[in-house]
């Protein structure tokens, strides 16, 4: 569909006739974003992303601060900053050295003295608040006496991370906090761009992130409680937290912490994680499409979870999904879903011109890019959830992201990869130092003894240096060969329109994910 097209007829969500709250708000939704498309198609408007809007909106709270609104986010002040410089990386916009210097000093006054990160100052750590800090230096930072990658302490955060490791293999999200995959994530994408990654650190949390899937395909926050999710299952001897619905951004987080396991876990031990044994990648496929609205009445959005209504945020936590499905189901399959740098075989590459006009993806792309574009965009700058809400910094980013994944076609290039791990440099990397950790209030140190027998975790794993250089390389050589298929992008309403490419396990930009892996990996 084009703005020169005429308007399609309506085709509102079916209902069973009993009006509830929620059939009321879905109807609110449809109305709402219809008015926008039609007043689009009907005017031959052109479709256009507002750029110069969103790049003043940002700057007005990069410079000025954020409005009192945002009081109650207040122990999330990692992530307002990071929501703001990964916008303004997503449009394509590069930072001055003041900026960037301000920005580091910022982030780095929340690093806690034990490790980690805190939501603001002298604020306790926290997985959900380390994530964006530390993807928000990877934006702006560097080497250096002040460029804030230097300034983190690793050991200190390795350390952190392990005090928050549970039994099944998941993780607190913060010392007395709950379990919760999203804390797994966070923790595993850090771990996967700082080189802090371990056997011990991840022992066991392959098998609770497979627990996580429900019956839908999607996964949950947290695990089966009772039972085990191997076949036959098993009665555990202590319940874990209790499974939730399939929602999107847990889904997200799951599967991408499922991409960061599978180098250390093939090379760290004999199971193999080709192809992801116990998850259901074609359930998670089918789950995941079923996620996108109609094309016009609920503009090609995404929603979080069934029968819920669509939002814009869900264009990256599920829109963002299909590259790393694609990607496991090409491992479950025992094939590679692309056979070159561009995807195409010989046979394809004589068809194109027959099929020219395809669109092989898994979900609707033009579609969500329309919903971006039209429905999500406030006139004032900024983006939003809905046309019903008003823009935030939250949504503005994911948004943007989810736009990106409609744009480009991302993908885990063999090749890539190959020239990573033959271009390797070998060197010792990260090692947990063998210090204790303290309980709160604890200040005695263990016995020297006691220090040998143990390392961080307390974990029995030993690694050769030749092991330990495998893994850092497989893990390494697996998070860089996501590339962009430059051929396949496509944008509605016009280049104008483009926005970078995302990676897909990060949201950083291809560039600030290399910059920042090359450096820690120690990798020229």
């Amino acid at each position: 569909m084009t703005s020169g097209q005429s308007t399609p007829a309506r085709r509102p969500q079916p209902t069973d006739g009993c009006s509830t709250e929620t059939s009321k708000s879905q109807a609110e939704t449809e109305k709402a974003i219809t008015q926008l498309f039609e007043a689009i198609f009907e005017a031959k408007k052109p479709i256009t992303l507002a750029r110069n809007n969103h790049l003043n909106w940002l700057i007005r709270f990069l410079v000025q601060g954020f409005p009192q609104r945002y009081m109650s986010q207040d122990a999330s002040q990692p992530w307002l900053l990071y929501f703001l410089l990964q916008s303004f990386q997503t449009l394509g916009i590069a930072f001055d050295p003041d900026t960037k210097k301000k920005a580091v000093k910022t982030i780095l006054a929340r690093q806690h003295p034990d490790g980690g990160f805190g939501g603001g100052p002298g604020q306790f750590p926290h997985l959900l608040a380390t994530y964006p800090s530390v993807c928000a230096l990877a934006v702006v930072g560097s080497p250096g006496p002040e460029g804030g990658w230097d300034q983190i302490d690793r050991q200190k955060m390795y350390r952190f991370f392990m005090s928050l490791k549970q039994p099944d293999g998941s993780f607190l999200v913060s010392r007395n906090g709950e379990v919760d995959v999203r804390g797994t994530y966070c923790l595993l994408a850090v771990a996967t761009l700082l080189d802090l990654i371990t056997p011990e650190l991840v022992e066991g949390t392959y098998d609770f992130l497979r627990s996580c899937q429900t019956y839908e395909g999607g996964f949950s926050a947290a695990s089966q409680p009772y039972f085990s999710p191997s076949t036959p299952p098993e009665l555990l001897a202590e319940p874990r937290p209790y499974l939730g619905e399939a929602h999107g951004g847990y889904t997200s987080c799951a599967v991408a912490s499922l991409m960061f396991l599978r180098p250390i876990v093939t090379t760290s031990t004999s199971r193999s994680l080709a192809p992801f044994p116990g998850i259901d990648a074609s359930n998670l496929l089918r789950w995941a499409a079923m996620m996108q609205g109609n094309a016009f009445e609920e503009g090609g959005g995404f929603r979080g979870r069934t029968n819920k209504l669509v939002d814009g945020c869900y264009s990256w936590w599920v829109g963002g999904l299909f590259p790393l499905i694609e990607e496991m189901l090409g491992e479950a399959t025992g094939e590679s879903l692309q056979d070159g740098e561009d995807g195409k075989t010989d046979a394809t590459e004589a068809e194109e011109d027959d099929w020219a006009d395809a669109d092989d993806s898994f979900f609707d792309k033009e579609a969500l890019q329309r919903y971006t574009l039209i429905a999500a965009q406030q006139g004032t700058g900024g983006l939003r959830d809905k046309p019903t809400a008003p823009a935030d910094a939250y949504h503005t980013l994911y948004n943007l992201a989810g736009l990106s994944s409609a744009q480009h076609r991302v993908y885990l290039s063999k090749k890539r990869m190959e020239e990573l791990r033959s271009t390797w440099t070998d060197n010792e990397g990260f090692v947990p130092t063998k210090e204790p950790i303290l309980e709160p209030g604890e200040v005695e140190r263990p016995s020297s003894a006691a220090l040998d027998a143990t390392s961080a975790g307390g974990s029995s794993i030993v690694e050769s240096d030749e092991q330990r250089n495998t893994r850092r390389s497989e893990t390494y050589a697996e998070a860089l060969a996501w590339v962009e298929d430059e051929g396949a992008s496509h944008y509605v309403g016009g280049e104008g329109n483009r926005v970078n490419a995302t990676h897909p396990l990060f949201n950083l930009t291809m560039t600030s994910t290399r910059a920042v892996m090359a450096y820690f990996y120690k990798q020229a």
